[in-house]
C-alpha cells in the first residue's frame, strides 16, 4: 500500500487555501510589514528631529509607511517594463487592504497601551510597544492577505506582475 499517494489524496481534499497561497501570503505579510517599519520609523524620527507632536508625528509615519509598502511593489513593476499606470493600478489593488490593516493594528497597539503615546520618541516605552505592536500587525494581517490570495486579489496581483 502507498502511504505517499493516500497522504497527497487526503491533502488534497483538506479545505484551506492552497500552500502556495500560504506561501505568498507570508511573503506579502512580511513585505508589507518591512514598509511599514521602515516608513513608520523614519517618519517618526523626522518628525522627532523636526519637533513634532506625537500625533502628527504618527501621522507623518503612517504616510511613510504607505509610501514605503506601496513603493516595494510599484518600483519592481516599473522596473520588469510595466506602463506607469499599470503598475500604480496593481499596487494600489494589491497592497492598500494590507497596508491599511498593518497600519490600523500596529498603530492601536500604541493607542491602547498605557502610557506609550505619552512616552515620546526617547522612550523604551514607546519602541517597546512599536515593535510588539508590529508583531500583532503582523499576526492580524497574514490571515487578511492569506484570504485575498486564495481569491486571486491582494498581492498575488502584483506577483503576476513581477513574472
Amino acid at each position: 500500500m502507498n502511504h505517499a499517494h493516500h497522504e497527497s489524496a487526503r491533502e488534497a481534499t483538506r479545505p484551506g487555501p492552497a500552500p502556495d497561497a500560504t506561501r505568498l501570503a507570508l511573503a506579502a505579510t512580511r513585505h508589507c510589514l518591512t514598509g511599514c517599519a521602515i516608513g513608520e520609523v523614519l517618519g517618526l524620527l523626522i518628525s522627532g528631529a523636526l519637533g513634532f507632536a506625537m500625533e502628527p508625528a504618527m501621522l507623518t509615519g503612517i504616510g511613510l509607511a504607505f509610501v514605503f509598502g506601496y513603493s516595494f511593489t510599484f518600483v519592481p513593476l516599473l522596473r520588469s517594463g510595466m506602463a506607469v499606470a499599470e503598475a500604480l493600478r496593481i499596487t494600489l489593488a494589491a497592497d492598500t487592504i494590507s497596508i491599511v490593516a498593518m497600519e490600523a493594528v500596529d498603530n492601536l497597539v500604541v493607542l491602547v497601551v498605557p502610557g506609550a503615546m505619552e512616552a515620546g520618541l526617547d522612550s523604551v516605552l514607546f519602541w517597546a510597544t512599536l515593535a510588539i505592536g508590529f508583531v500583532v500587525a503582523f499576526a492580524a494581517t497574514f490571515p487578511v492577505n492569506r484570504w485575498l490570495i486564495s481569491r486571486g486579489r491582494g498581492h498575488v496581483l502584483a506577483h503576476g506582475g513581477h513574472a
